[in-house]
């Protein structure tokens, strides 16, 4: 059977103006960094984007190096784009990004102009587009000038292969002298993609947001729900079979007896709240509209739909924030610390 999406989708999202550009972004996006490689089953992978467009999230974010193994969600998505969101491609937010290792060799990795160019070529080809929304650099790179990796992305925007351009775990600092760059070459940065959860603040400490908000850039928040830590998944210990149980990017030790202990309480404010604890760290991360939109990901269609019914509450009282804070400080799962290394070389954690 074909799909047809919810006529009422639009109905059910809120979206934010991205920074002072003219783009909108839902509040929640819907990232594509696991579970759409070749370890996923694809009818789950094209119901997990069906539900996710039925709830009004028009952007799918993606990098190049998404998988495993590498490169394969972008063509598990392509393919998806053929099929299920086929005639819906105006209606859709698109992203997709390099910094990351890709291929072997002195030029598959970090913020060369000819690696970002390439592989900017190589994503629209997995995904059967002329173009993609937003093109990011992924990392900073501290052996690139930074006018050659922001010069490869004004070219890109500029030969038309992305409508615009973005900068991911940048930290205060290298954003300011990135969009500067970038807006003195007349391809303003549209948006950042910091990490940013109640676990992992950095971006408060490191003054991004209000660099951000000084800039008129747009802020799409990743790992909203720390890997999973802040959901329901991990409440009795960690179970066999998730992420933390996978080598991946959660790390085991991330789920110290003292984090889970501090997850159930937080827990029990989100039940409080009448939410679920993903929904309430979603809200959390949009509570003061200094992040456009939080970036999920999801395993199965039903997490999406939890995710999504966040917006149905993102206000927090004064006593609820205090609240939050007592068990949600001091968590040090900040991955991407060595691309928002500071200029003195501390790490943001």
């Amino acid at each position: 059977m074909s799909y047809a999406p919810s006529a009422e989708r639009y109905s059910k999202m809120i979206y934010n103006r991205c920074g002072r550009s003219g783009l909108k972004m839902p509040a929640i996006s819907l990232g594509l960094w696991h579970n759409f490689g070749a370890d996923t089953a694809h009818a789950t992978k094209r119901a997990i984007c069906q539900t996710a467009f039925d709830h009004g999230i028009t952007h799918f974010d993606l990098a190049n190096n998404y998988g495993p193994p590498p490169g394969s969600a972008e063509a598990a998505f392509g393919e998806i784009l053929r099929t299920d969101l086929a005639g819906y491609r105006d209606e859709l937010i698109i992203s997709s990004k390099a910094g990351y290792l890709m291929w072997d060799g002195p030029y598959g990795e970090w913020g060369s102009r000819k690696y970002l160019i390439a592989s900017c070529e190589q994503s629209l080809k997995r995904m059967g587009l002329d173009y993609v929304d937003i093109f990011y650099s992924h990392r900073f790179d501290p052996d690139t000038p930074l006018e050659e990796t922001m010069g490869a992305l004004d070219h890109i925007v500029r030969s038309g292969k992305a409508l615009y351009a973005g900068i991911s775990s940048y930290n205060s600092q290298r954003t300011k002298q990135a969009a500067a760059i970038l807006k003195d070459l007349g391809t303003p940065c549209v948006i950042h993609q910091p990490s940013y959860n109640m676990l992992n603040r950095w971006v408060e400490r490191d003054g991004l947001k209000d660099t951000l908000k000084d800039l008129g850039i747009g802020s799409i928040a990743f790992t909203p729900l720390a890997q999973g830590m802040l959901t329901n998944k991990y409440l009795g210990g960690v179970p066999a079979g998730s992420r933390a149980t996978q080598g991946k990017s959660l790390k085991a030790d991330f789920l110290s007896d003292k984090a889970i202990e501090n997850i159930a309480k937080l827990n029990e404010i989100a039940n409080n709240r009448g939410q679920s604890l993903a929904q309430m760290a979603i809200a959390w991360v949009l509570r003061d509209g200094g992040i456009t939109t939080a970036l999920i990901g999801a395993s199965r269609p039903e997490q999406v739909t939890d995710c999504a019914g966040a917006i149905g509450n993102l206000d927090f009282s004064p006593e609820e924030l205090a609240e939050i804070d007592i068990y949600a400080d001091g968590e040090n799962i900040n991955l991407w610390a060595q691309s928002s290394e500071t200029k003195d070389g501390a790490a943001q954690r």
